[in-house]
């Protein structure tokens, strides 16, 4: 049985992934950074999953000593940890980002790149002293130097992820430790409708794009979680929304109706 840890799965695509690679018969380990948030989701899962492959460990993924710990406690817990995927991540209301506060810069930045650089210290060494293991990057806007107005802060975190991915990948080669990222493409998580609370303006002006490119939580997840359960090959980018798709979607737009804002 493989044993999964997921950073920032009490909500969104984490708590997706949690709930699709306990269906294909893992063991979880979710986390969020409250204790009430962890046995929330704990305790849904447990209502369809069995209670004994879930796990739920509190870690706010800025501070290095709760990474170390919520590896300990999935390895103490489960006896190995077979993957870590660094899903935790911080966004910001669309704007121009000299009008971004300080506090929300730092947030961004500690949560999606220090973060990830305490998971990879924690998760890497862990796998390498364990033998073996599987390590993903949770990738988004910017990864693929696409830039949209207002979003200049989150794209630049995720694209110094990608850049964090690929060192990772050089550094553990001719090692057991598989290292890659997950591409999951635009997914209506709260990152996404919580920027159009108080612009609903904007929400009617980007609702078409999102209703050809979106996809739902539950449409991507178990997608996600069986290619990585199936890849063995160090380096990979797992893609939901390849170039193709994108072209597809497009073309049969005038034919394929959503509202994913529903």
């Amino acid at each position: 049985m493989k044993t999964v840890v997921i950073t920032g799965s009490t909500r969104g695509i984490g708590y997706g992934l949690a709930d699709s690679f306990l269906a294909l018969g893992c063991a979880v380990t979710i986390s969020g950074r409250t204790l009430a948030n962890v046995e929330k989701a704990v305790a849904e899962l447990t209502a369809k999953h069995e209670a004994d492959r879930v796990l739920g460990q509190p870690c706010d993924v800025t501070d290095l000593e709760q990474v170390q710990a919520l590896w300990d406690a999935a390895k103490t817990h489960f006896g190995k940890v077979d993957i870590w995927i660094n899903n935790a991540g911080s966004g910001h209301l669309q704007m121009d980002f000299w009008e971004l506060s300080s506090e929300q810069i730092k947030a961004v930045v500690d949560t999606n790149l220090v973060g990830a650089m305490y998971g990879a210290k924690v998760a890497l060494r862990g796998m390498l002293d364990q033998g073996f293991g599987s390590f993903y990057n949770m990738e988004g806007l910017g990864s693929d130097d696409r830039m949209v107005k207002g979003l200049a802060l989150y794209g630049c975190t995720k694209a110094g992820l990608r850049y964090l991915t690929q060192s990772w990948v050089q550094e553990t080669q001719g090692t057991p430790v598989l290292v890659g990222a997950l591409r999951p493409g635009m997914v209506m998580t709260d990152l996404v409708t919580k920027q159009y609370e108080e612009r609903p303006e904007d929400r009617e002006r980007d609702k078409r794009i999102f209703n050809i490119l979106a996809d739902r939580v539950e449409t991507v997840t178990p997608w996600l979680a069986q290619k990585v359960l199936a890849n063995d090959k160090t380096g990979v980018r797992i893609t939901w929304l390849t170039r193709g798709k994108v072209i597809g979607r497009f073309l049969a737009a005038p034919f394929r109706k959503r509202d994913l804002f529903e």
